[in-house]
């Protein structure tokens, strides 16, 4: 049984070593995908997004206010308008994403306490930078009625204890655990890139098997195995396992070892997420070709998994908020439970009894071809391949 494992493995390198589909797929493509993400955010903030300013005001306080906004990390005032309407035009144009409207009069209102009303319009079309620059805006509104609101206590003779008591009763002691930097790229590159991954995986897993059928070496592939379809698929998959499993971890010491991403989880949790997820991978692959024996449904098959787990992972948008028939079937895309066990066992360092249900389920992935390996069998029997 080794022997023939041995040989299925040294066919399948030499399929590896001729297509170029396998090198590009499985190693060239991977690896762009990994430098790609992580360079992509590799700030970790989004800085310096442009802003616009309509002061019909223009005093001395406004002009404060408005070199504090620039001053913020996240913003930086790239342009004036005078009314409302061209600074509208400008966020249609995408050329800011946000605009603060001081009215006349905003100076004199403040100091005569009638609450005046400023305005602050931001874009959510590109959710972080309208929600950084809300934030912002926010705050900066906020500062302007603190400002007249302490001069005046300060000329009423109140310390600055009594000041700062009066101005902000309550103190906020804020603590990201974590990732305390908010770096987005912590937050997408640990899920984005094992998704394209595990895609990878899916397709290439089908394609392996189905092109035995399509140019006709079926007979072959089960004559090498002995008629033993597990030996058969064992040996297909052993060479292509050692490539998946050595690019994921090539991937894991990238973000964790060279970029130095969070993981009090530690090398135990990091190796035994890595082999999780190339043999849950894998086990889908097998399992999508048994239930469509051929090349284009499979592969579609698990195209359509492989993509639709990226909403259903919970990583951008919480499955427990959304509707129950989803959150359920969330729980059949293996990007789900690579997550939880992620940010549960490597992100917080949570023991691994915590993510129990998870890590069965990506055992279970990785079993499901038990439930096809007959029909793989009767199709590389049967079956003859329609273009």
């Amino acid at each position: 049984m080794l022997q023939c494992i041995g040989r299925l493995a040294y066919r399948e390198a030499g399929f590896i070593t001729k297509n170029p589909v396998y090198l590009f797929c499985g190693v060239i493509f991977p690896i762009i995908v990994i430098l790609f993400f992580t360079s992509l955010m590799n700030e970790g903030v989004p800085t310096d997004m442009p802003c616009g300013v309509v002061d019909l005001d223009n005093t001395s306080t406004t002009r404060e206010l408005i070199r504090t906004l620039d001053s913020f990390e996240s913003t930086q005032i790239t342009d004036h308008y005078s009314n409302v309407a061209e600074a509208r035009k400008a966020i249609q144009r995408g050329d800011i994403y946000a605009f603060i409207y001081f009215p006349e009069g905003t100076t004199r209102d403040l100091l005569g306490k009638r609450q005046p009303k400023i305005s602050f319009y931001y874009s959510s079309v590109v959710m972080v930078a309208g929600n950084m620059l809300f934030k912002d805006l926010k705050t900066v509104s906020s500062l302007g009625s603190a400002a007249i609101g302490k001069a005046k206590l300060n000329m009423i003779g109140k310390s600055e204890s009594e000041i700062m008591a009066f101005l902000q009763p309550t103190t906020v002691d804020l603590h990201m655990i974590g990732n305390p930097w908010a770096n987005y790229n912590v937050y997408l590159s640990s899920v984005m890139i094992p998704g394209v991954l595990m895609l990878l995986m899916f397709l290439i897993t089908t394609y392996s098997i189905g092109t035995e059928l399509k140019f006709g070496l079926n007979h072959e592939w089960l004559a090498m195995a002995n008629n033993n379809i597990w030996i058969a698929l064992t040996g297909k998959l052993l060479f292509q396992f050692i490539i998946f499993f050595s690019i994921m971890m090539g991937y894991m010491w990238y973000l964790y070892g060279h970029l130095c991403f969070p993981h009090p989880g530690g090398l135990k949790v990091i190796i035994l997420l890595a082999f999780l997820t190339v043999v849950a991978a894998q086990g889908f692959g097998v399992f999508a070709f048994g239930i469509a024996p051929s090349l284009r449904m499979s592969m579609s098959i698990s195209s359509l998994w492989g993509v639709v787990g990226f909403s259903a992972c919970g990583a951008t948008f919480p499955v427990f908020a959304m509707d129950s028939i989803i959150e359920a079937v969330a729980q059949l895309f293996p990007l789900r439970h690579y997550y939880m066990i992620y940010q549960m066992n490597l992100f917080n360092g949570y023991p691994l009894s915590d993510a129990w249900w998870d890590i069965t389920a990506l055992t279970i992935f990785a079993c499901l071809p038990i439930l096809v390996t007959w029909h793989i069998k009767k199709a590389m029997v049967e079956y003859v391949y329609m273009p």
